[in-house]
């Protein structure tokens, strides 16, 4: 089943305790560290362009790609001068040339099933950085998974819609299913039922290294997505940075063996 359909109407506001400018200082903090205090920045899966328009804000010419119309649509419906939106599948997503960094947030690397999925989208990632250019992205952990979703119902009811949540997390394949189901209030009163499954997997900070490192990238650090400090047993959510480290042809090989 399609995702991002109806949920794309109320995702704002449902997601609206998301720490979006607390992530977007991390984020800039990061470049700015980086010497990328300007220039053209990549979101993928950036959705209705919450962070998209924060980073452009700060100056940056931003760049956001998403697979869905419905979140696009509500991202271009927003100020948005000078950015640039693009409807592609982040696994085969195409620029028109390079760019000084690839960011992705909200857990958008855990919605790729396979790690074939994942090593495409490094090595594209790769392909489309300038020589040095960074790669941030974060990533949900299998303890947030197997102790904080997994198994577990939550709902939520406001004026404009309600939205039930069960998550089933498949410990064998490390792949956690979303069932949503949504009344989205229309007009008279009404509300029309929508229903969506999403799926994510989680990956090790092992398996991110070697697919990093198997697309032509190198890996720089990892850090826990709250306290940005170490990576522990109990961190929820991770932020990898990983550099470009040469072409050598990657561009090529992913288009003949996607």
């Amino acid at each position: 089943m399609k995702a991002y359909t109806g949920f794309a109407s109320v995702y704002d506001m449902f997601m609206e305790d998301v720490p979006y400018e607390k992530w977007r200082d991390f984020l800039a903090g990061v470049l700015k560290k980086e010497g990328i205090d300007s220039g053209i920045i990549c979101e993928l899966g950036c959705g209705t362009g919450r962070m998209t328009r924060l980073l452009s804000e700060l100056g940056y010419d931003m760049i956001g790609i998403d697979a869905s119309q419905e979140m696009l649509s509500i991202a271009k419906a927003e100020e948005s001068e000078g950015i640039l939106y693009l409807a592609q599948d982040m696994r085969e997503f195409e620029l028109y040339g390079t760019v000084r960094a690839v960011i992705s947030i909200c857990d958008s690397m855990n919605y790729l099933l396979e790690e074939s999925q994942l090593l495409a989208v490094f090595r594209l990632v790769n392909n489309y950085l300038d020589p040095g250019g960074i790669f941030v992205f974060d990533l949900n952990t299998e303890y947030k998974f197997r102790t904080q979703l997994g198994q577990q119902t939550f709902s939520e009811h406001r004026e404009e819609g309600s939205l039930i949540w069960d998550n089933y997390y498949d410990e064998e394949e490390k792949v956690n299913e979303y069932a949503l189901t949504l009344f989205i209030r229309e007009e008279q009163g009404l509300y029309r039922k929508y229903e969506e499954t999403h799926y994510e997997r989680c990956y090790s900070l092992d398996e991110i290294t070697r697919l990093l490192e198997c697309a032509g990238m190198e890996f720089v650090c990892a850090c826990d997505g709250t306290d940005y400090g170490q990576v522990r047993e109990d961190s929820e959510r991770m932020y990898i940075m990983a550099r470009e480290h040469g072409k050598n042809g990657i561009y090529e090989s992913v288009k003949e063996n996607p």
